[in-house]
């Protein structure tokens, strides 16, 4: 192994995601020498097969919706159709133009030196990719997450989807069984019923989205059900599965009654592990089954190595990964460090209505023991929900005791925007008071944040 002021970089990454691109490029802009390691597509997830994809094939259904159900504001729309290979050359189209997607040139263009393979620890100065052996001084492991095999009775006869696969179908199936309610199941849910399939949706917990507040998965799932069809089978366990034909027979458990039903295809969207295959243990770095264990600079058992984004909790959103990799280029380079703060980044989920919360929930308020008013304004109560004939939907605001935000929920269509007036006004350390004394545009659906803010005000 290279000496000390011998290593063959200054930094390498593993990981080309968005932790890992990010702090690869961070340091190598500050003249760093860097090299970025991947396995599978360069960009990660996010641009090749998550949030990219997801969200423009979503905004293709959403248009295709709101056109079908044109009638009742006198819009002509009963001939109205799809072209599913269009709908995914768009999907694709989209990919290409963020630039992010499969890209090892552009990396290489900034100075990154860059390699494709699985990496293996050698010891914790030294890795091996594709039969090299590299040396740095530090190392990032943003490895990301990986969908396990699902630990069901069955699953070896049957070919089934995650979110990695299920957008390369070539057609939308007659029928699908999505396993978890995750952000990025219920988006599945409903994207596969806009556009026609049958929908059921297994959760083992009382409501939808159970990470969510009560009122955001009983809303949805009302919303879900009655406006898409979708079954929606919470407090269920799925107990095997079974090749039948072109399809899957899927067995599951339902209070005291075991069921089954035939769907076309099966998506496990709730199975996401830690990627943390790559010889650790040489490097002398901590981990669990949850993940890679850092402390609050990032920084892992092995002082010079760090590590970020799923790597060390498999369900980080993209935003979340992106701050832990800037955070934690900063880190290594810097004697005055800093420590990521996630905890006023929002947490979106781009159905329609769209659901977004900001700060602290009433779950965890409740751990917390904190004492705390809230208020929830039904879109009802804003003109806006008349004119778009729109009602499905809530804004909800939490304060402690002297009127202070914590936290803040929105239900309602675009609600990914509006959110981001709720984190501002906690980051600014806003009472309720404050928050309804702003003026808000007429007829804006940000009138339910006032609305919920009046509520509260002091």
């Amino acid at each position: 192994m290279a000496q000390s002021g011998q290593f063959d970089y200054d930094l390498i990454v593993i990981g080309s995601g968005a932790a890992g691109s990010t702090a690869a490029l961070i340091a190598t802009k500050q003249k760093k020498r860097v090299a970025l390691l991947e396995a599978g597509t360069f960009g990660g997830e996010s641009p090749n097969w998550g949030d990219v994809p997801t969200k423009a094939m979503l905004h293709a259904a959403n248009l295709y919706e709101e056109a079908r159900l044109g009638n009742r504001f006198g819009i002509r729309s009963s001939m109205l159709g799809y072209n599913y290979p269009s709908i995914l050359q768009w999907k694709d189209k989209v990919i290409s133009r963020t630039g992010a997607a499969d890209n090892r040139q552009y990396y290489e263009k900034n100075g990154i030196a860059t390699f494709h393979g699985v990496a293996h620890f050698m010891s914790p100065h030294e890795i091996s990719i594709s039969r090299k052996h590299l040396t740095a001084r530090n190392f990032l492991i943003a490895t990301g997450s990986h969908f396990a095999t699902p630990d069901i009775y069955g699953i070896d006869s049957i070919t089934y989807q995650t979110p990695k696969t299920i957008l390369s179908l070539p057609k939308v199936p007659h029928s699908i069984f999505i396993v978890g309610s995750s952000s990025e199941a219920v988006e599945y849910a409903q994207l596969f019923a806009i556009l026609g399939s049958k929908v059921y949706i297994a959760e083992r917990s009382m409501r939808l989205m159970p990470e969510e507040d009560a009122e955001v998965g009983e809303l949805i799932e009302k919303h879900l059900h009655s406006t898409k069809d979708i079954s929606c089978l919470t407090q269920t366990q799925v107990a095997s599965v079974e090749k039948r034909g072109l399809g899957v027979r899927v067995s599951y458990a339902r209070g005291n009654a075991m069921r089954s039903v035939q769907v076309d295809e099966i998506l496990f969207a709730n199975n996401r592990v830690a990627s943390t295959d790559l010889g650790l243990e040489n490097a002398l770095v901590n981990y669990t089954a949850a993940g890679i264990t850092v402390n609050d600079n990032l920084q892992t058992s092995s002082q010079h190595i760090y590590a970020a984004g799923g790597a060390i909790d498999a369900s980080s959103p993209t935003q979340v990964a992106m701050l832990q990799g800037r955070v934690a280029a900063h880190n290594m380079f810097h004697k005055a460090t800093s420590q990521p703060d996630s905890s006023l980044i929002p947490r979106i989920t781009f159905t329609n209505p769209g659901i977004a919360s900001v700060g602290l929930s009433e779950n965890d308020c409740i751990k917390r023991d904190l004492a705390i008013n809230q208020a929830v304004a039904p879109l009802t109560m804003i003109a806006r929900s008349n004119t778009s004939d729109f009602s499905n939907g809530f804004v909800k605001l939490i304060t402690d005791k002297k009127g202070i935000l914590l936290g803040g929920t929105v239900v309602a269509p675009h609600a990914g925007e509006i959110i981001h007036e709720v984190a501002l006004a906690i980051h600014a350390g806003m009472s309720a008071s404050d928050l309804a004394s702003m003026q808000h545009a007429f007829l804006s659906w940000s009138e339910a944040v006032r609305v919920a803010a009046g509520k509260l005000a002091q």
